[in-house]
């Protein structure tokens, strides 16, 4: 049986902290998706990484992925490249 592969897109919010930069996805936060970098490339870097992890983690562990409010969670059926700049 062939499992359908599908593309999560999660909204992040990167904003500046005294000399540093905070990075978080809002619909993954209950599961630890914060973190910082001292430039904000650094931080969305950070920040791509970590919800990469959490959503590979919640997949082993069989917790569904949320949903989120509307806006911070969009699910596409099919494999997808997103490319921000």
């Amino acid at each position: 049986m062939e499992t359908q592969l599908r593309t999560y897109t999660f909204r992040v919010v990167v904003e500046p902290d005294e000399d540093r930069w905070i990075a978080s996805c809002p619909a993954l936060e209950p599961f630890g998706a914060t973190t910082w970098g001292y430039s904000r490339e650094e931080a969305f870097k950070n920040i791509q990484e970590l919800v990469q992890m959490v959503v590979e983690e919640l997949l082993e562990d069989g917790i569904a992925i949320p949903g989120g409010p509307s806006g911070d969670v969009e699910v596409l059926a099919g494999a997808h490249v997103a490319v921000t700049v």
